[in-house]
């Protein structure tokens, strides 16, 4: 019998080759040969070959398929000659080998069975009994009956492939139940957790909220078949909270993450997310762990699969290249630490509900399970409109329609829950209600992509830069870096000002310098401030520096004797004591003519100057220009040259590496490094200053 199959995966490989000479031998129609004489057919017995443990619908298959078979060894043994003379054979004996054909894919069918039973060996005896019916079967040169034996050799090839390469995946044996054994040290663990330690208060609130929703959930399960200890499932998920929102996404009673919810027909648009909806994330649930059981067969290994995925499982399952599911726990160790306690908990989550005196935990009172009638609605309304014109709190109608993201109905025939005794209520007061409409947010968020800057992202949302820079707490030279979020204002949003805000002044600060050896910690702790305020005040979001970078240090206190804080009055900040830099003339102003394509951003680049002082010289309040408009810019002087005592330094620009400065400036590559404390692979980024010297 293993020859044979082997020899059966030989045929699956150039089946099809075959299967096309000889289609092609019988149209030539070679009827000068004589007739083919039939091999004897070896005897053989499917009703033994299946076994005992095959179905009623099996045994009679067998028990047909063997009339059918004695039959057509007699008509080859005793009228040979007569078939010959026909080539295609007369109509009664081509109705007998197709009813041969027919009893071989029952035998398919029933190897299926086997095979989904977990009966591997009974599986393959079918099918081998199957293989050796069709080689017995003459054609007839019947094109018709050619087909469907290549077809069946091909189906029958396929199916020992697959039983053989599910061999690591499917479980022998039979499993209906959860199995509920405690004697473990992981799911004593999870008893102890939950029923004695740090987690026995969150038991106590989930199994409170768990009498609004399982009595709906133990009846869903009753009429799918599953075992109704599923219904505890939602405790460890999201402990019988409808609205329970996971790290990773997950939403709901069965933490359904959207891609999963929608495989399994949960909706999610404007208006709803069926995720949150009790009863309908109930059936898509069912659905997954039905789907799960088809996969793995045991109840334990779908919990896994459920919590991190069937794929997951599945790799960690082939590489483990063993039975598995004889010892689950072999599993357990490899799985990740989330799904791996996610069993046990399960387990002794069971446990502890059937055992609650042993814990004492039989006095927690139940919350009511929900109650409700549906009535359809066709105008969109909001919940808080519906609740006061029928005198209810909208907190009960939001509790029976979860669903609705923003307790808005859709503009369509939507099914509204309302409280047992209130729909005809509700009906005749419908026309009372106002239209209602998705609130507009006053602020969307953009994640920055390269190439972006401020003015294509105000003119992508239709907003100004300056609006942007307000709301970010920017300024006009703040980079923006891929990947970060950027708070867009929408029409209508007002940004609040300084003399709107209650918020107390903004403690002192001055500017410091980074200079090698600084760190934020030391830092903090020279000017009696805290790391929290500096990365605040600086907008940083790392607590890496670079030499040469400008810090705003907030103080509060008595300020080190050789700092000075900023004065109150407009100006520019303080800076460091010691000696100081020139002062900058005053900028000159110029005018200027506005042209196509100008904005205040390119205008005040290719002047050197900033779109604020632009927008302060000619009184503007928006950010928009018209063609000809005449502009006045503040130009600045250019700068003093640097004293003789200052280091030389160099400013980091776009593109520039630590290998092209200092062929730049004919430095030593490696005294670069060492002057300013770097190696080379350190990173630098443009507007850095660099010490030369």
């Amino acid at each position: 019998m293993i020859r044979l199959r082997l020899w059966l995966l030989l045929i699956f490989i150039f089946f099809s080759l075959s299967g096309c000479l000889e289609f092609l031998s019988s149209i030539r129609g070679k009827q000068d040969e004589g007739p083919k004489p039939e091999k004897p057919a070896a005897p053989f017995d499917p009703g033994a070959a299946i076994g005992s443990r095959s179905s009623q619908s099996g045994q009679s298959t067998s028990k047909n398929y063997s009339k059918s078979a004695r039959t057509i060894r007699g008509k080859t043994a005793g009228d040979g000659a007569s078939a010959a003379d026909s080539p295609n054979g007369d109509p009664e004996q081509q109705k007998e080998s197709q009813a041969i054909l027919d009893e071989a894919l029952n035998l398919i069918d029933a190897s299926q069975d086997f095979w989904q039973k977990g009966e591997l060996d009974n599986s393959l005896e079918a099918l081998d009994q199957a293989y050796e019916s069709i080689i017995q079967v003459d054609t007839y040169d019947s094109p018709k009956l050619i087909q469907q034996k290549e077809d069946l050799r091909f189906t029958i090839s396929k199916r020992i492939l697959e039983i053989y390469a599910s061999r690591n995946t499917v479980i022998t044996g039979v499993h209906k139940e959860i199995p509920l054994s405690i004697d473990n040290k992981h799911v004593q663990a999870e008893i102890d957790l939950l029923a004695r330690g740090r987690e026995r208060d969150f038991f106590i609130r989930a199994y409170k909220r768990s009498g609004q929703y399982r009595p709906l959930i133990v009846d869903a399960l009753k009429k799918a078949g599953l075992p109704v200890e599923f219904s505890w499932l939602p405790l460890i998920e999201s402990g019988f909270n409808a609205t329970a929102l996971s790290k990773s996404r997950a939403l709901g009673l069965w933490q359904f993450i959207p891609s999963t919810g929608y495989k399994f027909g949960l909706q999610r648009d404007t208006f709803i997310d069926e995720r949150i909806d009790p009863v309908k994330s109930t059936k898509g649930a069912i659905e997954y762990l039905k789907a799960l059981h088809q996969i793995f067969g045991d109840w334990t290994t779908v919990l896994a699969a459920y919590n991190c995925g069937e794929g997951r499982v599945l790799r960690l399952i082939r590489s483990q290249n063993i039975n598995y599911l004889d010892n689950f726990w072999d599993l357990y160790e490899k799985l990740p630490t989330e799904t791996a306690r996610y069993v046990p908990r399960f387990l002794a989550t069971i446990h502890i509900v059937n055992n609650l005196k042993k814990y004492d935990l039989d006095n927690i009172p139940l919350d009511s399970p929900l109650e409700y009638e549906i009535i359809t609605v066709s105008k969109q309304v909001h919940l808080k409109d519906v609740a006061d014109q029928m005198n209810l709190p909208v907190k009960i109608l939001k509790k029976l329609n979860p669903e609705l993201r923003y307790s808005i109905l859709p503009d369509v025939q939507y099914p509204l829950r309302v409280p047992p005794g209130k729909g005809a209520e509700l009906l005749a007061k419908l026309d009372n209600m106002p239209v209602s409409s998705k609130p507009r947010p006053e602020i969307v968020y953009h994640r920055i992509v390269k190439g972006e800057n401020l003015s294509t992202i105000a003119r992508k949302y239709d907003t100004s830069i300056n609006r942007i820079i307000r709301t970010n707490g920017l300024s006009e030279h703040s980079l923006i870096v891929a990947g970060k979020i950027l708070k867009i204002p929408q029409k209508g949003y007002l940004i609040p000002t300084a003399k709107e805000s209650a918020a107390p002044p903004p403690p002192p600060t001055i500017q410091h310098t980074v200079k090698s050896g600084d760190s934020l910690w030391l830092l903090a702790l020279k000017y009696d401030t805290k790391v929290k305020n500096i990365l605040e005040t600086n907008n940083l979001d790392a607590t890496h520096l670079f030499i040469g970078q400008n810090l705003t240090i907030p103080v509060s206190g008595t300020v080190p004797d050789v700092r000075e804080t900023r004065p109150r009055t407009a100006g520019p900040p303080a800076r460091l004591a010691g000696p100081s830099p020139a002062k900058r003339p005053a900028p000159t102003v110029k005018r200027y003519q506005v042209k196509k394509g100008d904005s205040l951003w390119i205008i005040a680049r290719q002047h050197d100057t900033r779109v604020r002082e632009i927008l302060t010289f000619n009184n503007l309040a928006s950010t928009e220009l018209k063609i000809n408009q005449i502009l006045q810019i503040p130009v600045p002087a250019p700068s003093p040259m640097p004293r003789q005592d200052e280091p030389k330094a160099y400013r980091v620009k776009q593109g520039d590496t630590l290998y092209t400065i200092a062929q730049k400036n004919r430095i030593p590559f490696k005294k670069l490094l060492s002057i300013n404390q770097l190696t080379p692979k350190s990173k630098i980024f443009p507007g850095q200053k660099l010490l030369l010297e």
